[in-house]
């Protein structure tokens, strides 16, 4: 297999930051602390994106050195799909990062967020080789609605960019196999939803099998029935109420400073 290793360069940007864009990097650097926040952080590993509004294919992703919780709407940083750094960052990007993140936004137009996590128990599922079970009611969203990976070494060699938009097709989760979880929603409020969705399925898959007992096996019918309905009820304005305004407000009491 061929090997194009990742090159980000820079190329500062003098326009100033839209609203629009101002807003995005809000929710973003909000997303990043409650990721911290639940446990499901790493580090200075894993990455969350959020597609920046306008007509240039631009995304914004963490600087590469600081920890979740120390991420802001301002410290965020600008990059194109060709691994240019567009705004003025004294930071780097994880190479890793650019090429999951790149390859996703750059095929996927309807994708705003995309978010990649190495917990415990989403690790554990990538090593498993049935993956995620149909087993809860929170994994049954994902039922016939997950991808997988497989694992190529750490992502960051360019070419791995077609194998992973191949893999992912129009799906918006995906294991990482032998290595962790990713989803994408059409907003960041959404993928966040997802994402902590995805991590309670494989808590409870975990838990469950670790007891020993017998898993009870759902009916493909009454699985399709349940992942239905939550596509359903994640339709924006079918009247079920938005998490994420409520989720700002408790950030904003315990750790506002994402919004610097």
């Amino acid at each position: 297999m061929a090997v194009a290793p990742v090159a980000i360069s820079r190329k500062h940007e003098a326009a100033p930051v839209s609203e629009a864009e101002r807003k995005m990097r809000v929710d973003l650097a909000a997303c990043y602390r409650l990721i911290a926040l639940n446990g499901m952080d790493d580090l200075l590993a894993t990455h969350i994106s959020a597609r920046v509004p306008g007509k240039e294919e631009h995304f914004l992703i963490n600087p590469y050195g600081l920890l979740f919780s120390q991420v802001t709407a301002s410290n965020l940083v600008k990059v194109d799909l060709a691994g240019n750094i567009v705004s003025d960052s004294p930071w780097p990007i994880n190479p890793a990062g650019f090429v999951i993140h790149s390859a996703i936004h750059g095929a996927r137009p309807d994708v705003v967020c995309i978010i990649h996590t190495h917990t415990v128990a989403g690790m554990a599922i990538a090593c498993l080789e049935e993956g995620l079970l149909p087993l809860s009611q929170k994994s049954l969203r994902f039922y016939n609605r997950i991808a997988c990976h497989d694992y190529e070494g750490k992502s960051d060699d360019l070419d791995e960019r077609a194998r992973l938009v191949r893999d992912i097709g129009d799906r918006n989760a995906l294991i990482l196999r032998n290595h962790g979880l990713l989803v994408c929603g059409a907003s960041i409020g959404r993928a966040y939803h997802s994402m902590l969705n995805l991590e309670k399925s494989c808590k409870v898959q975990l838990a469950a099998m670790q007891s020993g007992g017998t898993l009870i096996k759902l009916s493909p019918t009454v699985q399709e029935h349940a992942a239905r309905q939550h596509e359903r009820d994640d339709v924006p304005g079918n009247g079920r109420p938005d998490a994420w305004p409520a989720l700002l407000t408790m950030l904003d009491k315990i750790d506002p400073g994402y919004r610097d």
